[in-house]
Formats: structure tokens, sequence, C-alpha cells
């Protein structure tokens, strides 16, 4: 037995890697993870630490919370700065109206743009991709007098209203087209033959075949549209300018731009609480994302 032991330790020796082989191979990995970890959690200790700061000044606060106390989130649930909790049912009712509808209109045109061969389908791809290239605010005079006009036929679609402004984020409701289409590519059209031979119409082709196997990159997409529009504020500072239709992000800059110094803390606090949900929700959807795309397909 003794004899075998001292053969695997000499084993192990020999298969050791240097340290200057495993800095240069394997190492540097590891730096450049632990550097772009810290680089990501400083900002969010920040938040939270000033978040729990009793003094909510920009001087008091630090990675490490001198004081703990909770009153600037009950300052914000008691409405004392801001209605805040009409702000954050204006943001739900915002993020999943137009990530939903977002999502089901770039996955239909995913499937046409993917499946289907019709004439002005490149010069269509190309002008979405065109479009994506300029940022929303290029429009806003444009939209701002659209909107303004409607609102004069329609008044709850108008400015400083929740349907108008859903509106106006809906405008870009194609920008996920380009990346659902490029998984609708993956999957082998041959689901597609097979069904259609066994009497599938394209819709039941697009709902029973080729939707559960874009689970995956619809998880991914709903996140990627909720964040942004949950961050969205230019447009929204426009827009919405009474504090009934105010959105949190609107809301919340409204209420630091009143006091920058003095309100940091409670503008933290209420950064913390549109953060919790996010990664609530990112924690849901990480199984749909890194699960089998195939499962779907297999089922069907």
């Amino acid at each position: 037995m003794s004899t075998q032991t001292s053969q695997q330790t000499s084993v192990t020796a020999q298969r050791r890697m240097p340290f200057g082989r495993w800095m240069a191979e394997v190492g540097w990995r590891h730096v450049v993870g632990i550097l772009a970890v810290a680089f990501a959690v400083f900002p969010i200790l920040f938040i939270v630490s000033a978040s729990v700061n009793p003094l909510g000044t920009v001087s008091s606060s630090g990675l490490i919370p001198k004081a703990f106390s909770l009153v600037h989130y009950e300052s914000l649930i008691a409405g004392d700065r801001g209605p805040f909790l009409r702000w954050y049912a204006n943001t739900v009712i915002v993020c999943g109206t137009v990530a939903l509808v977002q999502v089901f209109l770039s996955t239909l045109a995913a499937y046409a743009f993917s499946r289907l061969r019709f004439a002005g389908r490149r010069i269509g791809l190309l002008s979405l991709l065109l479009v994506m290239m300029f940022p929303a605010f290029l429009a806003m005079i444009a939209v701002y007098s659209m909107v303004s006009g409607l609102g004069k036929a329609i008044p709850f679609l108008g400015l400083d209203s929740l349907p108008g402004y859903i509106i106006v984020l809906l405008g870009g409701s194609l920008g996920q087209v380009w990346l659902i289409k490029g998984f609708f590519d993956t999957v082998p059209k041959e689901l597609d033959e097979a069904a259609i031979i066994d009497g599938c119409s394209h819709w039941q082709v697009f709902t029973k075949i080729l939707l559960p196997t874009l689970t995956p990159i619809l998880a991914t997409t709903i996140l990627l549209a909720l964040v942004g529009v949950l961050s969205e504020f230019l447009l929204g500072s426009i827009f919405l300018t009474s504090n009934d239709t105010k959105t949190l992000a609107v809301g919340l800059y409204g209420m630091l731009e009143g006091d920058r110094s003095n309100n940091l803390g409670v503008f933290a606090a209420g950064s913390v609480m549109i953060m919790v949900p996010v990664i609530i929700l990112y924690q849901f959807l990480q199984r749909y994302i890194v699960g089998g795309s195939t499962a779907g397909a297999v089922k069907g």
C-alpha cells in the first residue's frame, strides 16, 4: 500500500503545473474574472449601503454603511417623497405590456423572415437593421407632435398618459427580430416539413412545433425587453409629467434632481426595490435560458 501511495504522489507531482506556466495559461483568466466581478459588484454595494444609511447624503455614503436603518424604504412606501407605489404600479403595467407585445410581434416577424420566402424579404431585414442603428431620441420631436395630435382626437392616448406612452414604446416592437431569427435559423426545417405533411397549417407549425423550441431565446428576449423598458427615461421624462402617470425611472430621477446631496439615500432605496424583482425574474428564467433548446422539438 505504501508503494502504491508513493507512486500516486510522484505521478501527481509530475502532473502539477509550474506556477508561471499555470498563470500564463489558466491563472490570468481567474484574475480577469475577479476584476470583472469586483467592477460589477462595486456599484451594487454602494447603492445598497446608501439605501440603509440613515443620513442619506453623498458625503456619508460608502461601501460599508456606518449605521443601519430602513427609514428610506419606509419613507418611500409611505409616500412622503411622492406616490412611489403608484410609480411602481405604472412601471409594472408599462413593462409587462410593452415586453410581451414586443416579443410577440418580433417572434411573428422572425418566423416570417426565417421560414417564408417573399418579395422584399432581404430589403425588409436590412431596413430593420438600418432603423435599429439610430437612437430613438432622434425622432423625439416627430413622435411628440404625433402623440399630441393623437391626444386631441383620442384623449386617453395623448400626452401624459400611460396608454400613449406605451404606444410610443411599442414603436420599437421589432427590435428583437434579428436575435430571434438567428435562433429560428438553427431549428431544422425538416420539423416544419414533417408537420405540414401531417396536415398542420403555418400557425400550427409556429405554435405547436417551433415555439416550444424557442423557450431559451424567448426567455432571453423577454428579460432584455423588460430591462430596457424599465430603464427607459428619456422619452418618459418628456411624455409623462404628472405624478400619477410617472414611471419609477422618471419619478426617482425627479426626486433626485430636487436635492442631489440629501436625496441619495431615498433614491438608492428606490433603486434596490427596482433591482430585487429583476433579479428574482432572472433567477426564474435562468433555467429556461440554460435549459436544452431542443426539448420542445422532441416533445413535438
